[in-house]
Order: structure tokens, then C-alpha cells, then sequence
């Protein structure tokens, strides 16, 4: 366990409700940089921020469709790199909540992996079933595509974790947006 993370106090921020500077309703980046003195003199060297990448929002933003673009809704990657660059000036670390074991259905891994013939995505996803039968998955976990025209059902996208990490370069390359801290 990284030395700074032993002695870590959390901010635990949703943007969709936490501060909103454009006046559209919806909490933003720009929001959180502009509360980040705020949260410090609460206390708080870390934040830990809910889903903000893009995302169709079916599920609240767990459902991602690009693990390496903010939503629009909260901003843009310079608005990312902004908030790490300020929350660092600050000495305080900035956490993404990367849900890589969930994906949205418009994420390309989804698309790929629902074609009949196997390629490079096929396995990232745990198929059962058709699209109109319930899934029972691990520990009494369930789901269901409601309909989906999928090839079949989705529980899990079990190579999510391992995928997001080469693809974003284990998140010291994602557009400049996740650096790692040991």
C-alpha cells in the first residue's frame, strides 16, 4: 500500500450533484476545482470521484461507453487534467472510480464481443442464455438484457479490469487524465 494512502481522507464526490458552474443543473469539474479549498480545509487530502466518464447514463455513469473521455455533462480531459493539476498544487490526490468489470452496451467491447463470429472482444463478456431469459450469476448476483439484441445475456465483462489497464497504459497515458501514485 502506497505511503500517502495510509493516512488518506476521503472526499467522496458525485458530479452529477455536487457543484454545477455553467448553470445547465448538472455538478461539474469545473465545480469540484472551484470547492477543492473548500474540501481541503474540511480535512481532506484525497478525493475520490464517482463515474465521469462518457456514458449513455443508463446506470448513473457506471455504464461507460469510453473509459478514456469525461462525459461532456462534466466537462472535457483538460477540465480532468486541470482538476489533477490543482488538486495537486493543493498535495492532494485525486481518485477515478473505474468501474472496468461494467460496461455500457454501446462501449465497442460490447459491440464486438455480441458478434456471433469470435474475435479479439468475444471473451471479455460472460454469455448465457438468450436475450428474453434472466441470468443467475456469481453469489446470487442477477441480470438481465430486458430485451437486448444481444446474441445472448451479459452478466460481467470479465477481462474489463486487465483490458481498461492496457488500454489506458495502467492509467498514466488515458489522454493525460490518470496517473498513478505510488
Amino acid at each position: 500500500m502506497p505511503q500517502w494512502l495510509k493516512n488518506a481522507v476521503f472526499y467522496q464526490i458525485y458530479p452529477q450533484s455536487f457543484y454545477d458552474t455553467n448553470a445547465d443543473g448538472i455538478g461539474d469539474l469545473q465545480g469540484i476545482i472551484a470547492k477543492l479549498d473548500y474540501i481541503q480545509e474540511l480535512g481532506c487530502n484525497a478525493l475520490w470521484i464517482n463515474p465521469c466518464f462518457e456514458s449513455p447514463f443508463h446506470d448513473a455513469g457506471y455504464d461507460v461507453s469510453d473509459y478514456r473521455k469525461i462525459a461532456p455533462r462534466y466537462g472535457t480531459n483538460e477540465d480532468a487534467r486541470n482538476l489533477f493539476a490543482e488538486a495537486h498544487k493543493r498535495g492532494m490526490r485525486v481518485l477515478f472510480d473505474l468501474v472496468a468489470g461494467h460496461t455500457s452496451i454501446e462501449h465497442e467491447w460490447f459491440i464486438e464481443s455480441m458478434k456471433t463470429e469470435k474475435n479479439a472482444f468475444s471473451e471479455r463478456y460472460i454469455w448465457a442464455g438468450t436475450p428474453w431469459e434472466r441470468f443467475e450469476g456469481i453469489g446470487g448476483i442477477t441480470g438481465s438484457l430486458n430485451g437486448h439484441p444481444a446474441r445472448a445475456q451479459l452478466w460481467f465483462c470479465q477481462a474489463g479490469s486487465r483490458a481498461v489497464m492496457a488500454d489506458s497504459g495502467g492509467f498514466t497515458r488515458s489522454p493525460g487524465i490518470l496517473r498513478r501514485h505510488d
